[in-house]
């Protein structure tokens, strides 16, 4: 059976409808930050069932890790109540550590030590006694895929390998309840799947109780409940099904052969009544506020089944208003821009890291005004691929050209020309909003008046200004996401590098961040994309799917989506796709 398989074969009733593993009653908390004292839970209730994987779902700051940390019994409530599997996580907190699996965002491994010794710390750390290790053990590894990698160092694991061996030691001793804050942020769709199918093993085979806080909001939809907050409270509790069911008749797929999909996806979100509009392939989703369905001229609008995203937008869309999404508005880079011309053009790319090829000759062109997806595994070197074209790394082989420039004799002159938004958000923690823009736009010579305009700029387009005085290190992850776009855009680059630059954001910070994109393509800025999100790759042009340093495929979103078509499977989404081509990949290399 697969990952996939899995997935659908999990049901609800291994739940003890009368059992509670965790009850949150009237949770409220506090922090200072500076002189301000910020809420980031507000009288928040809920239960988590027994023997069933709960979701905790929310935008950047909804307080998700604030409760799973207080539910650790790591932090005290100011008040309220948590009750953990019958204990008091405040006034029991050792009690229930000690009952409990917990898994936090950035989970403790020991890079410099190998998997084996990871377990032998964390079994440690967690009184497993010697003699029920090895079968303990045997069980994670089967469980996590890991068996031959014992003896591999951390730190030489693929991000989605340090997330399954993570896990597997939050679970060296057998908790009754499992607490994963974010687990899957910044993995691969195959390792999402397969972390997934070790929680509903854990469920279904062991009985564990499972609260889950995620980004992605598929992942939400695989849950038995979820639980929604927003800034700090409860917006809505049940199950995924039961909350879809509200939008139905106000979901729509509009679809025109006459028109772009960004243009048509500008139109619709314009039109009246519409809350919500995604690119989805050459169609754009919409969802309405009522069942009124929107009115496209020159389009077909057709209803479409209600998903869990529709509903938890709309939740949103009820507090936050309709307000449209803001974009930046800039002069075009020219008036002739040609969407024929090749601004980036790589051929046989290759970078060795002794023996190991990271990159093994890859070749591919991009033209002026494109967005280009690169998609892959972890370890596929995406990443490594684009900090070559960056500048920031020499090729071991081959020739790339980047905006008229070749990147092994001219680097500088390219990057004068590139703006480059890095995986981590490179920003300066212990520097302003203000100050982080200024540092950056003097790396890029700006200076003086120019350097003041551009800084305008950025503080307005980005809707920075009432926190230009905010340490960067103290915002939430959207807000990050905000400034360090607008740092990579104070030059005006003719080329946009975006590595993984949505990991961990919430659906409408994406929904802005790509907004922005959009605009910069329209303008005849070229976009380069890394992204674990496949959502996010029906918004390019063209995509190129890579594993073990070479491209796998390079097409259209349709035409990729096209070749894990079947009759089992009409209509795969670009996750089924992309799964799909890296199985085959690993069954061809095994073969």
């Amino acid at each position: 059976m697969t990952a996939a398989d899995t997935l659908t074969a999990v049901s609800p009733a291994a739940s003890s409808p009368d059992r509670i593993a965790l009850e949150v009653s009237g949770i409220s908390k506090r922090f200072h930050v500076g002189p301000r004292r910020v809420p980031a839970l507000q009288n928040v209730s809920f239960r988590v069932r027994q023997g069933v994987v709960t979701g905790l779902v929310g935008p950047d700051a909804a307080g998700k890790t604030t409760l799973m940390r207080l539910a650790a019994g790591l932090l005290v409530p100011d008040a309220g109540r948590i009750s953990v599997l019958g204990m008091d996580a405040t006034t029991q907190s050792l009690d229930v550590q000690g009952a409990i699996g917990y898994m936090p965002q950035r989970f403790g491994l020991y890079e410099d030590l190998t998997v084996q010794e990871n377990l032998d710390l964390y079994a440690d750390l967690q009184g497993v006694p010697e003699a029920s290790r090895a079968a303990r053990y045997a069980e994670l590894m089967h469980m996590a895929g890991l068996e031959r990698f014992t003896r591999r160092l951390a730190g030489k694991l693929s991000g989605g390998m340090k997330q399954k061996l993570g896990l597997a030691c939050a679970l060296v001793r057998q908790p009754s309840l499992l607490l994963l804050d974010e687990p899957t942020v910044g993995v691969d769709p195959l390792s999402r799947r397969e972390l997934w199918d070790i929680v509903y093993r854990l469920v279904s085979e062991q009985g564990t109780s499972v609260l889950l806080s995620t980004a992605y909001l598929d992942e939400a939809e695989r849950c038995n409940e979820v639980v929604l907050l927003h800034e700090g409270k409860l917006l809505d509790q049940g199950d995924p099904a039961g909350l879809c069911e509200t939008m139905r008749g106000r979901s729509y797929e509009i679809s025109s052969a006459g028109i772009d999909k960004r243009a048509l996806q500008s139109r619709v979100a314009q039109t009246p009544g519409v809350i919500d509009a995604l690119i989805l392939g050459e169609r754009v989703r919409a969802v309405t506020r009522d069942q009124t369905p929107p009115v496209i001229s020159g389009a077909e609008v057709t209803a479409a089944e209600p998903r869990f995203e529709d509903c938890f937008v709309a939740l949103l869309k009820q507090k936050t208003g309709d307000a449209q999404i803001a974009r930046t508005a800039e002069r075009p880079l020219s008036t002739d821009t040609d969407r024929s011309r090749t601004v980036i053009e790589v051929s046989n790319l290759q970078r060795r890291f002794g023996n190991f090829y990271a990159v093994n000759n890859i070749s591919f062109a991009v033209r002026q005004g494109e967005v280009f997806g690169l998609l892959g595994a972890n370890g596929a070197g995406k990443s490594t691929t684009f900090r070559m074209l960056c500048g920031l790394l020499p090729p071991s082989g081959g020739t790339l050209r980047v905006a008229g420039a070749d990147l092994r004799h001219a680097a500088a002159t390219a990057r004068e020309r590139i703006g480059y938004m890095s995986q981590k958000f490179s920003l300066y923690g212990n520097l302003s909003v203000a100050e982080n823009l200024r540092f950056f736009g003097s790396v890029y010579g700006l200076s003086g008046k120019r350097g003041a305009e551009r800084i305008a700029w950025a503080l307005e387009e980005f809707e920075l200004t009432g926190i230009a005085g905010f340490t960067s290190g103290e915002l939430s992850l959207g807000y990050k996401q905000r400034l360090a776009l607008a740092c990579s855009l104070m030059h005006r680059p003719e080329i946009l590098f975006l590595d993984e630059p949505t990991s961990g954001v919430d659906p409408l910070a994406r929904r802005e961040f790509w907004s922005r994109i959009n605009s910069l393509a329209a303008q005849g800025v070229t976009v380069m994309v890394t992204t674990h999100f496949m959502e996010e790759a029906e918004y390019c042009d063209r995509i190129a799917i890579m594993a073990a340093g070479e491209i796998l495929t390079m097409g259209t979103p349709g035409s990729i989506k096209q070749q894990a078509r079947t009759e089992q499977q009409p209509d795969p989404t670009m996750e089924d796709a992309f799964v799909e081509l890296i199985l085959a990949h690993e069954k061809q290399v095994a073969a």
